[in-house]
Formats: structure tokens, C-alpha cells, sequence
């Protein structure tokens, strides 16, 4: 049993592996994508309290959670993207909304942009869908060839550190095992390295058009038929200020709420704050 994690899991079978996800209550759809290095178990505050008014769906990543981890799979952004839409193909979703944290922002805002589905409202949550060239060093040097490797999947030098450094408020221990839990071995941590080295800071890497095309496509999310809400936690090391001010230029009639004392595991930080305000903003 997984700490503080009481839901039933459900299987895509997918060509590279089985995609996880949960499927929780009944109602209007929202679709909670996570990023790296976190898992399903990110939400599981903020599911148990959308289930009782909304059909919430949770996906893992492929290689994340509690999904099938590949070895000889391509993790990029376009993959993550076909997943999801594959994943609402097959629940015969036509209609949801969205809430996005990390990786989860460019993988949710593709989906968003490049399907005929109506996505009714979207939440931000640190994160970015459009290119920069800001890069934490701590966050660098794990993409470096053989040494990089070593750090994140030999090491655990990337989900380890996350436990504490993407936090102001201290983790318990069976929490910070729980964030873990599915990241135990070198196999088993591949998609995290993946995502590291699928960051598109230049023109010739492999997921640099992808980002671009969902970058191009954001204006078409400014619609009162798709209002957004962005919650920001202002000590995030890597998705600083800078992202938020750029959501904001882009997006300049969402609703925003800035969390001073907030870090990159912002439901972890403020959970009591930003439930209130997520599940607010999905019933207004």
C-alpha cells in the first residue's frame, strides 16, 4: 500500500507499455497531468476532493508512476502528447478540463492545441508550454553525456533532491518515500532522465519543433470558452518568475494568484490555499 494513495488503478495497453491512470467520481471531465520527476501521487489531495463533484483522470507518464518503463522507447514530448490523446480516445472524452504542473504544462497544452476536443477550463501550475533558454545549473549538469546518466539514474540524483529542494515546507518521510516509490533502480528511473535530456533549449534538438508548434498555438486558447487560472508558487528554483510573467503576457485575462511562500511541489506547499481555488475556478 502506498502511503496516503487510496485509489483504483486502471491500464491503457499502449505499443511501447501500459499507461496507468485513475478514474475517480462522476460528472464534468478534468484531466490532472503531472511532470518530472512526479507521478500520479502529485494529486492525490486535489482528486479526492474534485471526485466528489467532477470525473477526475490522473495518468502516469510512460516510465512514470506506476506505467510500464520502457527501455527502448522514445520519451519526447510529441510521444507524451500521442499518449494522452490516446488515453482520452479511449475513455471517449470529447469534453474536459485541465490542470497542469511542470512537464505537464507543454505535454496538456499540446493535447489542447492539436485535437478537436473542447477543453473547457485550464489551470496552470508552474510550468511552461513555449520556449526559454533558463536552465538551473543543478538541473543542466544532469543532461551532460555518461555524467548526466550516472547523476539521475544511478545516483537518484534528480527525484532524491526533488523531495526537499522543490519544497519549502519539510516532506514527512512516508510522503517523500511515496514520491520515490516507483523510482527504485536504475531501469526504473529512466524517464526521468529522458525528460531531462528532453528539454528543447536549442533549434536541432528532438522535441524543439513540438514546443514550437504548441507555442504557436496558444493563442488559440484565448477564448471565453477556455478561461485559465494560473497559481504560482514564487520559490520555485526552476520555474521562476520569469514563466509566470510569461503566462501572464500571453494570457493577459487569466485569473492569477501568486504564492509567495509556494515552491516547484506547490500542492505540497500550499495545498490548503490552492484546493479551494482550483476546485472554485472548475465549478464557476
Amino acid at each position: 500500500m502506498i502511503y496516503d494513495y487510496h485509489f483504483t488503478s486502471h491500464y491503457l495497453e499502449l505499443e511501447p507499455g501500459r499507461l496507468h491512470y485513475l478514474d475517480e467520481g462522476k460528472g464534468p471531465v478534468v484531466i490532472l497531468l503531472h511532470g518530472n520527476p512526479t507521478w500520479s501521487y502529485y494529486y492525490r489531495s486535489l482528486a479526492r476532493l474534485l471526485a466528489k463533484n467532477f470525473r477526475v483522470i490522473v495518468p502516469d507518464h510512460m516510465g512514470c508512476g506506476l506505467s510500464d518503463k520502457p527501455q527502448k522507447y522514445e520519451y519526447t514530448l510529441a510521444n507524451h502528447i500521442e499518449n494522452i490523446t490516446k488515453l482520452l480516445e479511449h475513455l471517449k472524452i470529447t469534453r474536459t478540463s485541465m490542470v497542469a504542473h511542470d512537464w505537464g504544462g507543454a505535454i496538456g497544452m499540446g493535447v489542447a492545441t492539436g485535437s478537436s476536443r473542447v477543453i473547457e477550463k485550464i489551470v496552470v501550475l508552474n510550468s511552461a508550454a513555449f520556449r526559454s533558454t533558463r536552465i538551473p545549473f543543478r538541473i543542466r549538469i544532469c543532461r551532460w553525456p555518461i555524467i548526466g546518466k550516472f547523476i539521475v539514474k544511478g545516483l537518484n540524483g534528480f527525484a532524491y533532491p526533488a523531495t526537499f529542494m522543490a519544497v519549502e515546507k519539510k516532506l514527512d518521510k512516508r510522503t517523500a518515500q511515496a514520491y520515490l516509490l516507483p523510482y527504485d533502480s536504475w531501469q526504473n528511473r529512466i524517464a526521468i532522465y529522458e525528460f531531462v535530456k528532453d528539454i528543447p533549449l536549442e533549434e536541432h534538438h528532438r522535441s524543439y519543433r513540438t514546443l514550437v508548434s504548441i507555442e504557436k498555438k496558444l493563442e488559440t486558447l484565448k477564448t471565453e470558452s477556455s478561461p485559465m487560472l494560473i497559481v504560482w508558487g514564487g520559490k520555485d528554483f526552476c520555474f521562476n518568475d520569469h514563466f509566470f510573467k510569461e503566462w501572464l503576457r500571453r494570457f493577459p485575462n487569466c485569473q492569477s494568484h501568486y504564492l509567495e511562500n509556494g515552491g516547484h511541489y506547490l500542492l505540497e506547499d500550499e495545498k490548503e490555499i490552492i484546493e479551494p481555488l482550483i476546485e472554485g475556478f472548475l465549478k464557476s
